[in-house]
């Protein structure tokens, strides 16, 4: 396992991040305690030492194992949270960004981590209701009271982010080190805004849900499962902009076929797809609910890919171009912009 610098902050992580999703069996998708202390186990022995929780994992559970599981080496990880979703849908502020579910929600996760403070406190999600100087304020008064060490942003448009990070560094407060978002060879949306944003003010990018929901496993068989477990699948890996089923089990044919001629599994290949993004540091989370599926996992971190095989994957999918990015490439506004002298844009 490399490591690598997380965002504006000094902090060294693993070059993938346990994500602790799957801890828990309460909602009847995760792990035993046992296979979970195992994977935990196997990714510490492989060098990581970067684990990403939630409030609302597996109903709390999660950071319950997480903590019983990292307790004897505590200051070796480094450990991550969240909060935003709702964790008791009866009470009306026990959800969203505000500031009020924002403190119960980190001193709940601390007691449940049996840790008195957070390496990195994620926004979840935008509740689209509550200010972002209000965001901003309660999150720099966590990292003054010692209990937040970084904060990360997750879910929220970009601009918004952009505009968080500039209040934040004109009023003196902490701006956010790192951004967690859906993206996978499937799903690229975000890299038509998310990379130049995080280039710009310095953050690093995790992305959440690598494989696709397990759409780029290798284990897919369209033909051999039923319509209602084929569409189960694909809208499960289909969280962007709408892509027709046709289009999701392509790319992941693609990929198997891909993946025979570099001699590794598909899973592994998607995952050093994402390691070899040439924009920034990104970091994927990953998860698993079998020791074997995680080990599988692992292999990734061997595989170096060259120029034609990242080129071979990249076309099976390629970002939408939305405007104004679309227009920017164009000629006729080149010529438009800057007549005929040659200017080369920024490097990107």
């Amino acid at each position: 396992m490399k490591y690598k610098i997380l965002g504006r902050s000094g902090l060294r992580v693993s070059e993938l991040c346990l994500g602790a999703m799957t801890f828990g069996e309460e909602l009847g998708t995760g792990a035993s305690e046992a296979v979970s202390r195992q994977i935990y186990d196997a990714y510490r022995e492989a060098g990581g030492n970067f684990v990403d929780t939630a409030n609302i994992y597996t109903l709390g559970t999660s950071e319950s194992m997480t903590g019983r599981f990292i307790a004897p080496e505590r200051d070796k990880i480094v450990l991550a949270s969240k909060y935003s979703m709702a964790t008791n849908r009866q009470d009306p502020n026990a959800s969203g960004n505000n500031r009020k579910n924002m403190v119960q929600g980190l001193e709940a996760s601390l007691k449940r981590l049996n840790t008195e403070y957070l390496d990195l406190f994620w926004v979840h999600g935008w509740d689209q209701i509550t200010r972002i100087d209000e965001i901003m304020r309660g999150l720099d008064d966590l990292i003054r009271a010692g209990k937040v060490l970084h904060i990360g942003i997750s879910n929220f448009p970009a601009w918004l982010i952009a505009q968080a990070n500039t209040l934040a560094t004109e009023r003196g407060l902490t701006p956010f080190t790192a951004v967690q978002m859906h993206y996978n060879l499937v799903e690229r949306s975000i890299e038509t805004d998310f990379f130049d944003l995080c280039k710009a003010q310095d953050m690093a990018l995790l992305p959440w849900s690598p494989l696709a929901g397990g759409l780029l496993t290798g284990k897919f068989n369209p033909e051999a499962e039923s319509k209602a477990d084929v569409d189960a699948r694909l809208n499960k890996a289909a969280y962007g902009p709408a892509m027709l089923a046709e289009q999701r089990i392509r790319i992941a044919q693609g990929l198997a076929e891909q993946a025979k001629t570099v001699g590794c599994t598909p899973s592994q290949l998607a995952l050093a797809w994402l390691l070899h993004r040439p924009e920034g540091t990104v970091i994927p989370l990953l998860g698993a609910r079998k020791l074997e599926q995680f080990k599988d996992n692992l292999g990734c971190l061997d595989i170096q890919l060259n120029q034609a095989q990242i080129y071979a994957l990249d076309v099976l999918a390629p970002p939408p171009v939305t405007y104004p990015a679309s227009l920017f490439q164009t000629d006729f506004y080149r010529q438009m912009m800057h007549g005929d002298a040659e200017v080369s844009p920024l490097s990107r």
